[in-house]
C-alpha cells in the first residue's frame, strides 16, 4: 500500500506534473514519493535498475498519485518491481500478470495499471494471456523487459534467445526461433507497440509517458542488459561507437533516416517489405514516412522485421498508435443496456432460474 504522499518536497512546485491538495497547494511529486521502503535486490549492473529509475522520474513528472497506481508481475527478476515501487502491487503467478491485471481494470477503471514482466514470463508460459489481453484492448500499460534469458532461475534459454544460443538447458544450442516481441503484439492487434532500451532513459520515458496516456492496451518493449547470464547481448547496437548507426528512431510524420549524417534510411521494396538503403542512392522521396497512427498495423509490422537480431539495425520508438473501444468500456456498456432492458438483476431469481432440487 502507498505510503501518505502529503509531505512531498515543496521546492520548485509547478503545475507540470504536480498534484493539487486541500486548500488549492500544488505539491510536485518527485521520484521519492514512488520509492518503497523496500532494498531493491537485483544484481549490481543489472538494467532493471535504470528501469525502475525511468519509471519512477516519469511517473513523478506526469503527476499522477501513488495511490491510483496498480503494478502487476509474475515471476522472474523483472517481477520484483511491484515491491520497488510506493504504490499498490500485486505479485501474481507465473505467466498470469495480463490475466490478473485484467480482473483489476475491470473491477477498478479508475486506477492505472500496469503489468511487469521478462521475455521468458510474458512469452513462454504466458503468451496466450498477453495476446488475449492485448486483442481485448483492456487498459493495461503493459511493460516487457526482454534479456533474452532466463536470468532468475539462472541462465537457461527464453522464447527470444537467438538460434543457436548455448545454455543449460540447450547445451548443443537452442533450436527455437525466437519471438520477435514487437511483432507478436501487433499480430494481436495491440492498439499501442513502442520499444527502448535500458541504456536511454530519455526514450523510455517517453515511451512510459505515451503508453500511460494511450487508452486501451500499451506494450512497450525494453531491452534489457543481463549482465550475469546474458551479458552484453544488446551492445551491437546500443554501444556509443555503434548507436548512431544501428538504432532507427521512428518519429510520426518523419521520413525514417539514421546514421551519422542520417545518409541510411528505411524505403519500402516491390513486396511491400522494408528495407536499408542509401538516402542519396534513391533519393528522399522513397524514404518511408513514419505514420504511427495508421490503423492497418501491416507497414508497423513490416518495421518491426526490419531487424531479426540486436545485431543489425533495429527500429526504436513508437510503431503503432491507435483508437479503438476498450474492453472494460464495452462491458460496462453491456451491463447498463441489460440493466436499461431487463431491470436490476435479483440473485435469489438466478439462483431458482434452473432446474432446482433438495437435499435431505
Amino acid at each position: 500500500m502507498p505510503e501518505n504522499t502529503d509531505n512531498a518536497n515543496l521546492e520548485g512546485a509547478d503545475l507540470q506534473g504536480a498534484d493539487l491538495q486541500g486548500g488549492g497547494v500544488a505539491v510536485k511529486l518527485g521520484r521519492k514519493d514512488f520509492q518503497s521502503d523496500q532494498e531493491v535486490r537485483w544484481c549490481p549492473g543489472c538494467g532493471d535498475y535504470s528501469i525502475l529509475a525511468a519509471m519512477q522520474l516519469e511517473l513523478a513528472d506526469i503527476g499522477v498519485r501513488p495511490e491510483n497506481l496498480v503494478f502487476v508481475s509474475g515471476i522472474g527478476c523483472a517481477a520484483r518491481f511491484p515491491y520497488y515501487m510506493n504504490t499498490y502491487g500485486l505479485h501474481s503467478i507465473h505467466g498470469r500478470a495480463p490475466a490478473v491485471a485484467t480482473g483489476v481494470a475491470l473491477a477498478r477503471p479508475d486506477l492505472d495499471v500496469w503489468v511487469i514482466g521478462g521475455d521468458g514470463d510474458m512469452l513462454s508460459i504466458g503468451g496466450n494471456h498477453l495476446i488475449h489481453a492485448l486483442r481485448r484492448n483492456v487498459s493495461l500499460k503493459i511493460i516487457m523487459f526482454n534479456n533474452q534469458i532466463y536470468g532468475l532461475t539462472k541462465g537457461q534459454y527464453s522464447p527470444t534467445s537467438e538460434v543457436g544460443k548455448i545454455t543449460k538447458s540447450s547445451p548443443f544450442g537452442s533450436l527455437d526461433t525466437p519471438f520477435n516481441p514487437v511483432s507478436v503484439a501487433l499480430a494481436a492487434e495491440a492498439t499501442f507497440v513502442a520499444r527502448a532500451h535500458d541504456m536511454d532513459r530519455k526514450s523510455m520515458t517517453s515511451a512510459f509517458r505515451r503508453a500511460h496516456d494511450h487508452q486501451g492496451s500499451a506494450f512497450v518493449e525494453i531491452y534489457q542488459n543481463c549482465n550475469v547470464f546474458n551479458d552484453g547481448a544488446f551492445e551491437g547496437i546500443t554501444a556509443k561507437e555503434t548507436r548512431a548507426d544501428m538504432l532507427i528512431q521512428l518519429e510520426h510524420g518523419q521520413p525514417i533516416r539514421f546514421g551519422t549524417d542520417n545518409e541510411r534510411g528505411v524505403a519500402l521494396n516491390e513486396f511491400g517489405e522494408c528495407e536499408i538503403v542509401n538516402v542519396a542512392d534513391v533519393g528522399i522521396d522513397r524514404i518511408l514516412v513514419h505514420d504511427e497512427h495508421r490503423h492497418d498495423p501491416s507497414l508497423a509490422f513490416a518495421l518491426s522485421r526490419l531487424s531479426f537480431a540486436p545485431t543489425m539495425p533495429t527500429p526504436m520508438g513508437v510503431f503503432r498508435d491507435v483508437t479503438r473501444p476498450t474492453y472494460e468500456d464495452e462491458v460496462q456498456r453491456q451491463v447498463v443496456n441489460a440493466v436499461e432492458k431487463q431491470g436490476p438483476g435479483d440473485l435469489s431469481k438466478l439462483i431458482t432460474s434452473g432446474a432446482t432440487w433438495t437435499v435431505a
